[in-house]
């Protein structure tokens, strides 16, 4: 339970928050399915821009790290909160609409006489001066679709819900893959959806009743309609529009955002210099960049943008160099049509010519950040998605030759998942490096690693065991033999607990969601009830 809390526990307090503040409104309010769900709307539309404020996350993680890993572990999960804020303002969207049109469609019938004899009263109050009549449909002979598309409410109403379908769907995770730049494109449409959502509520369709002198008494005159402005105690009614006040909600996060935007775009000027651009094994393209005043921490991400592929995408890439170097570096595997244009260019350059353009915005923090937090660390990586260790593995060994006193982690465990003999040949220079390293400072225990190779053919199986003899391994040179097939992940667990009985030790995975799921549920089960025995903490990469 423990374990649950610090890695779910603000996450589920935050939501239920959430769906307290819809239920109370429900009950309270006159016109609830109306007004409720714009309540929510409004709510949502005020945090939806501030998990993708990037460097003010960044300037939070930094300033809580006095407050212990639990908060900056929901800051981890931003994307995570901006989707679900984002399912919320779908749904709350879709009753607010539903409520809407059926709204209209009872004012269109009031307005026709056709139920009883107050709401057709209410419906013929003449308008002097725009603070008189309650039903917004002024004429009879107007239908209700043509009051949707012609009013303040109803026509910016359409354009907030079409830009709301095209950037949930294109949200989709089969076209976010696929078809990134789709995604890109169609979720700048926030913009109209912001748009249209301040001047939403300009025409001030729902209205109120206001005091009148004498007032008018309610209990006296719903049954004397005909009597109003005869008598004293039933003078006519009269209505007024509510205020507009969803920009008073949006417009903090707007500026936070705009502030956001122009940073982004300050860094986009500043100059970047290439020191040295390498082509690796697996189509994997490795930029070392130079850039004034760039100061970095390990498993920390920037954004890249190439103009002479596109002005306006921006793509994150973890730095697989370390605080230490005087320059950051990344590792970009070819994964769709913008990794492969900067591939094809970077190939076609002359003999140490320098590269494109290159526009650089971070760098931003990550759950990888807290690694020397924990006195034992186990690292797991799938694929590319090694990036982030191989900057805290180059940390430590920066650490270790500068004996640096503030290292506290003494134990880290390292997985490597890959499908390709040949991925593992730029990242087994560096483990070379290490385990030399650490024999010479007697300290071969420091750091346990283990690459899987999860993909092989025949001859490769053939080759391997001709050479099984060997001190070294066939594929990376390594001491430490490369496994075939996926870790038994149980045994992985119960081992490291096992060395480490009084621990407790950070899990960090980048790598896809269905590895993310198995490790969680393993740190869960691993983690022992006794708070002064072993506990498990689950970290993932989310960007």
């Amino acid at each position: 339970m423990g374990n649950w809390i610090i890695n779910h526990g603000l996450t589920s307090f935050i939501l239920k928050l959430r769906f307290l503040f819809f239920y109370i409104i429900l009950i309270t309010s006159a016109l609830a399915w109306a007004r409720a769900p714009a309540a929510v709307l409004n709510f949502n539309c005020l945090l939806i821009l501030l998990p993708v404020c990037r460097n003010l996350l960044s300037l939070l993680r930094g300033s809580f790290v006095c407050c212990g890993r639990t908060m900056r572990k929901q800051l981890d999960k931003n994307l995570s909160f901006h989707k679900l804020v984002a399912y919320m303002i779908g749904l709350m969207t879709a009753v607010h609409m539903i409520a809407h049109l059926l709204n209209v469609e009872w004012y269109n019938n009031s307005r026709q006489g056709i139920y009883d004899k107050l709401s057709t009263a209410l419906s013929n109050l003449e308008d002097s001066g725009n603070n008189t009549y309650l039903n917004p449909i002024r004429k009879t002979d107007i239908i209700p679709t043509y009051f949707v598309f012609t009013t303040i409410a109803g026509l910016t109403g359409v354009i907030i819900t079409l830009a709301l379908i095209l950037i949930i769907t294109s949200s989709m995770e089969v076209i976010r893959r696929s078809y990134f730049e789709v995604f890109w494109y169609t979720h700048h449409l926030f913009v109209i959806f912001f748009a249209g959502l301040v001047f939403h509520g300009a025409g001030r369709i729902v209205r109120s009743q206001t005091k009148t002198d004498p007032p008018h008494n309610f209990t006296l005159c719903k049954d004397r309609s005909d009597e109003w402005g005869r008598i004293p105690e039933c003078p006519i009614p009269q209505f007024a529009g509510g205020f507009p006040q969803t920009w008073m909600w949006v417009i903090g996060p707007m500026i936070l955002y705009l502030c956001e935007r122009l940073l982004r775009f300050i860094r986009y000027m500043q100059a970047v210099r290439y020191r040295k651009i390498v082509m690796r094994p697996s189509k994997v393209l490795e930029l070392q960049l130079v850039k004034n005043g760039f100061k970095m921490e390990v498993g920390q991400y920037v954004f890249l943008n190439c103009p002479a592929i596109s002005q306006l995408e921006w793509h994150p890439f973890t730095m697989t160099s370390a605080p230490e170097e005087d320059f950051f570096s990344i590792h970009i595997r070819s994964a769709g049509d913008w990794t492969d244009k900067l591939i094809d260019i970077v190939q076609h350059l002359p003999e140490g010519a320098q590269g494109p353009k290159m526009g650089v915005d971070g760098p931003f923090g990550t759950a990888s950040e807290d690694v020397f937090d924990y006195e034992v660390s186990m690292l797991v990586g799938a694929g590319i998605g090694v990036t982030p260790f191989a900057s805290i593995l180059k940390s430590i060994w920066y650490k270790f030759k500068d004996s640096n006193p503030k290292l506290r982690t003494r134990k880290i465990y390292f997985y490597w998942l890959c499908r390709e003999t040949h991925a593992f040949e730029w990242f087994a220079d560096l483990l070379q490096v290490l385990e030399k390293e650490m024999e010479e400072r007697g300290m071969a225990d420091f750091l346990t690693y283990k690459l899987y190779l999860t993909k092989w053919d025949q001859s490769h199986a053939t080759h391997v065991r001709v050479h099984s003899d060997e001190d070294t391994d066939v594929v990376t040179g390594l001491k430490q033999k490369t496994y075939y097939g996926r870790p038994a992940w149980d045994k992985e667990f119960e081992q490291v607990r096992k060395e480490n009985p009084t621990s407790v030790v950070g899990t960090f995975l980048c790598g896809p969601e269905a590895l993310g799921t198995v490790l969680e549920k393993k740190c869960v089960k691993y983690s022992d009830v006794d708070p002064r025995k072993t506990k498990f903490y689950f970290n993932k990469e989310n960007f």
